[in-house]
């Protein structure tokens, strides 16, 4: 049944920035209070040049007019030409931007930001208005780069710095904002601006600015806009696109958190273009497949009121809440499955409450709308790679690249949906129960729902004689992990596909070995009755789990985080051995060999008691079929493997014999396995039986 998707109240748009249609405005206004005198003194002598300037036509200035001022020989008439500039000159205008750039000079503009600095002199000004200086600097140097030859020279990249450093020590928001508009307006012209940009500290510097801006973004919950924080918001996406994450994450981890905090505000509050910016940035950071991104996360984990979190939370609702583009919900789904991994399952089910909010919303919104939007993008992908790979034609290269793509944002949602059945696990084991029987209801409903859906993709590709692919790889894990809290659901369905998920193999795997690890906690929990083990019987689950042991335990072990599943297979292996008189069963004798070889391997260098005793209970269910001189006989097995396996049964009773393992009572089940099983086959392992008479058990 298809999900519907909710009607925004407020619907979100995106649009694409442009550098505002701004040139330094004809004004002696500034924002110090300081010597307003000296400022105006000089700025009226500057203007007293244009008041007896002889213009033609009438007195109305042109740009030839402006060109003779700024080619002057005293600065003042210099200063005259940048202000007459504003009177006429269209900010669009790159012809003219250029002619008045060359006439200028690029020595003029130096000393008049230096001299804004602290650091030169305009003649007969000498340190007075230094602040009017700064501000007419940076206006003039932000316009001029709007033409993208000059923003890209060399003369401008050698700025940066400068600028970096006047935006760290200014608090006047028309200075702050052209100098964003200025490093943003060079970085993007050029690779080494971008370079320059964060070899001067850029990172450190946007930081702080960015904290300060925010400070007076928003107030009470009222959106204001900021166009400065948007610039620092896109310059920071350029610095992470074009410098080593590795180098990033070294120099500046205490930044990024800082800049995580703040960005989430605003992903939080705003409803407008910037909101689109903050969710892709913060997907970039906390993406959680880039492990360099780990001392960020630690950080992040760290700090003491966590609000960043809830900001999170509360901006990834609003978007999968709106209608927006299938990409911005997908981004949204990629920014969960971060912070998920960062913080843990539980995280879905906290506040959703801005501070100061007036309207409460359930707690269990946030975890109601991943699902459902997980479950969206898994339906429409299976749906398109089922498509891309069984009905298009063969010999379309193109679609390598989309099916891959298609793979990787399956593989998100897949995630998701398999924190979601942890999450929901947990909470019935710990029995805690933070939301009602009726939103417990629609997530197990939309779990089955999905399930469904993933078994029939995998159907498809046993009709296709498909088994190879990450993306079936990845469906087989899903249905494991969601088999192992409930292992009799879609029972038949199940049935059917048990020997086909069996055999499923990652795109680089050679012969199957993780779809048998993600089935294990199912097939280890149906093996415990009768009817289970003749289903794994019934499709050679049995040889496959066999297969399986004896790669994660034996000489050519293949590594794998969780050791559980070793012990799962184990006891799944225990399960069939106890009922191979019931269901007629019986483990070939090469099968056999490989595997009491492996076991013996896998205890010679151990001193656990579990392991000891799983390995010997065992290998006494397989010596019920079998001989010392039986195993002789076959080329793949000796002498010295015979002696690792009686030092393997020593071992255990050893063990029970002198009461050495602390935790034997928990193994009580295995000792009498053991112990039963030696008393029906010692006399056909002298060997093993001479053994365990030295020791006098």
């Amino acid at each position: 049944m298809p999900l519907k998707r909710r009607r925004p109240d407020v619907p979100l748009q995106r649009r694409v920035w442009k550098p505002r249609n701004r040139f330094p405005r004809r004004s002696g206004k500034t924002d110090q209070k300081q010597n307003p005198t000296k400022i105006s003194v000089h700025l009226l002598s500057a203007r007293s040049i244009l008041h007896h300037f002889p213009f033609h036509e009438e007195q109305s200035p042109s740009l030839e007019d402006c060109l003779k001022l700024l080619k002057g020989e005293r600065d003042e008439q210099r200063l005259a030409g940048l202000l007459l500039v504003t009177k006429f000159c269209n900010g669009n205008d790159n012809a003219a931007l250029r002619r008045v750039y060359n006439a200028v000079g690029i020595g003029f503009l130096d000393r008049l930001l230096r001299t804004g600095m602290g650091e030169g002199t305009i003649s007969s000004s000498g340190g007075d208005n230094r602040d009017a200086y700064l501000q007419l600097s940076v206006t003039v140097l932000s316009a001029f780069c709007r033409v993208p030859e000059i923003a890209s020279s060399e003369d401008m990249v050698l700025k940066i710095p400068f600028i970096l450093e006047v935006l760290s020590k200014q608090s006047s928001s028309h200075v702050v904002e052209e100098c964003f508009e200025f490093l943003f307006l060079v970085a993007t012209s050029c690779e080494n601006g971008v370079a320059a940009l964060y070899k001067s500290g850029g990172l450190r510097v946007l930081a702080s600015q960015m904290s300060t801006l925010a400070d007076g973004y928003v107030k009470t919950g009222e959106q204001l806009s900021s166009h400065s924080q948007e610039l620092a918001i896109k310059l920071l996406q350029l610095m992470l696109n074009s410098v080593s994450l590795d180098i990033i994450n070294n120099e500046y981890s205490s930044e990024l958190s800082m800049m995580v905090a703040v960005i989430a505000r605003e992903f939080a509050v705003l409803h407008d273009a910037l909101k689109f910016e903050a969710l892709h940035l913060l997907s970039a950071i906390l993406s959680s497949k880039y492990s360099v991104w780990a001392p960020v996360h630690d950080t992040l984990r760290l700090m003491p009121n966590g609000i960043w979190s809830t900001y999170v939370r509360v901006g990834i609702m609003a978007i999968l809440q709106n209608r927006v583009a299938p990409a911005e919900k997908l981004q949204a789904l990629i920014l969960a499955e971060s912070v998920i991994s960062i913080l843990g399952e539980r995280w879905l089910l906290g506040q959703m409450n801005l501070p100061d909010a007036k309207d409460t919303v359930p707690a269990d919104r946030c975890l109601l709308l991943v699902l459902e939007s997980s479950r969206v993008e898994v339906a429409v992908l299976l749906n398109e790679l089922a498509y891309l790979q069984y009905e298009t034609s063969n010999n379309a290269s193109s679609n390598a690249e989309t099916i891959s793509l298609k793979q990787r944002n399956l593989a998100i949602a897949f995630s998701l949906v398999e924190k979601i059945i942890k999450l929901i696990s947990n909470l019935v084991e710990d029995e805690v129960n933070p939301f009602d029987e009726n939103t417990l209801s629609k997530v197990i409903s939309g779990l089955n729902e999905t399930v469904g859906v993933v078994l029939e993709y995998l159907q498809d590709a046993k009709d296709h004689g498909q088994k190879k692919g990450d993306d079936l790889l990845a469906s087989v894990r899903l249905i494991g992990s969601y088999l192992a809290e409930t292992p009799l659901a879609c029972r038949e369905k199940v049935r059917e596909l048990l020997d086909f998920m069996l055999s499923i193999e990652g795109e680089d795997e050679p012969s199957p070995f993780f779809s048998i690890c993600f089935l294990l906690p199912m097939l280890c929990q149906i093996t415990m009755d009768l009817e289970g083990c003749k289903i794994m019987v019934s499709c050679g689950g049995q040889k496959a789990v066999v297969e399986c042991l004896i790669k994660l335990i034996g000489p050519m072990g293949c590594t794998v985080k969780d050791k559980g599943c070793i012990f799962l297979a184990c006891d799944t292996i225990l399960n069939l051995l106890l009922k191979r008189d019931q269901i007629k069963f019986r483990l070939d004798e090469s099968t056999s060999i490989h595997l009491l070889k492996a076991l013996a391997y896998w205890t010679e260098e151990t001193d656990e008691p579990s392991i000891v005793m799983m390995a010997s209970s065992i290998c006494a269910l397989i010596f019920d079929h079998t001989s010392e001189q039986a195993l002789l006989n076959h080329p793949n097995i000796n002498q010295s493997n015979i002696a690792s396996l009686s030092r393997l049964i020593v071992r255990s009773l050893a063990g029970c014999a002198q009461n050495m393992a602390g935790d034997m009572n928990s193994d009580s089940d295995l000792l009498d396995i053991i112990t039963s099983g030696y008393s029906r086959w010692s006399e056909r392992f002298p060997h093993i039986k001479e053994a365990v008479g030295q020791l006098g058990v």
